[in-house]
């Protein structure tokens, strides 16, 4: 095992598929000499060449058709969009054409593919390096959406989704790329694709969470342990394909349910998880799901700490259900 950061794991998965494989390309904006904004790519020119690791123009719709082209011939290309905010130019090429290549050609062909890119806030970016969007993106059938929490899930998430026969979208959450640390082994694994993992196990609330809001999720709940609440702390992992089961048996395990997100509150991908909890568990829900997230506004700069969803707002909606009659 090795101590890494989040940014570490990414850059170990990318060393690790590269050398396994030759089909394995990354391309984005400065990621070949210069390793990227955050250095994810650093390292890898020297190892695999300028054939394999390529800088492009600043044009994520190029990046991202380049990206379709090459999978369509065989390779299994990474490409980075530097901040998730600018992917918008190249919507259309994900939405329209990778996500719908198997189905278009009736499984002739498929893209497989990945799209990394940093996303979310807490690094004071304002509001065009700090939008959490997996929303539109977890509404796209053929289009795999990966949100890693941990070191060890990072690595393991983004192997498996290079080794994925359709394209990924693996957010990375920034303001953990060097703050959270953890173990994480040196050789080949993988973590399974659309299954949640259950961070902290509790049996009074449970607690939803992806991405750096599983950290906010881990505090709220060892806070409320202070106060004789046990909060299960349910780390989603993958927005799309999502694990309802898992999510389903902790709701009617607690019978009281709080999502967590940084995203807006209006048709976040919370409201997607509280309709499903609503149609498959209302014998078991004991109180109203509540959800803390961000709000409808954009991403404000000299107010992100209020943006921003935090334990102690976290903890009231976690005392609301528990407390409620």
């Amino acid at each position: 095992m090795a101590e890494m950061t989040v940014l570490q794991a990414v850059n170990a998965a990318l060393h690790q598929e590269m050398a396994l494989s030759d089909e394995v390309v990354v391309l984005g904006e400065d990621i070949a000499r210069l390793g990227g904004v955050f250095r994810a790519t650093d390292g890898l020119l020297d190892k695999f060449g300028d054939m394999r690791v390529m800088n492009t123009p600043l044009a994520e719709s190029g990046i991202i058709g380049t990206a379709i082209g090459m999978a369509l011939y065989g390779m299994r290309p990474v490409a980075e969009i530097q901040f998730q905010d600018f992917i918008f130019p190249g919507f259309d090429q994900i939405v329209s054409e990778a996500a719908k290549m198997r189905y278009r050609s009736g499984g002739q062909f498929t893209c497989p593919m990945v799209i990394r890119t940093p996303y979310g806030g807490g690094i004071r970016g304002g509001h065009y390096h700090s939008q959490s969007g997996e929303a539109y993106f977890a509404h796209t059938a053929g289009l795999t959406v990966v949100i890693p929490a941990t070191p060890y899930d990072t690595k393991g998430l983004l192997t498996a989704s290079m080794r994925h026969g359709d394209p990924v979208l693996f957010l990375e959450p920034k303001a953990i790329y060097r703050s959270v640390k953890g173990e994480v082994p040196e050789e080949d694994y993988v973590v399974p694709i659309g299954k949640a993992r259950i961070a902290r196990e509790g049996t009074a609330v449970t607690l939803v969470a992806w991405g750096a809001m599983l950290h906010v999720a881990m505090k709220t709940a060892k806070q409320a342990a202070e106060k004789d609440i046990d909060v299960e702390v349910i780390d989603l992992r993958t927005i799309f394909p999502w694990d309802r089961e898992t999510v389903i048996e902790s709701a009617q395990k607690t019978g009281r349910v709080v999502i967590l997100h940084e995203a807006p509150r209006t048709a976040g991908f919370g409201a997607e998880i509280a309709a499903t909890i609503a149609e498959r568990c209302i014998d078991s829900i004991r109180a109203p799901i509540l959800r803390v997230t961000g709000f409808d506004t954009p991403f404000p700069y000299a107010l992100e700490h209020v943006y921003m969803p935090d334990p102690k707002r976290t903890l009231a909606a976690v005392e609301r259900v528990f407390n409620y009659q």
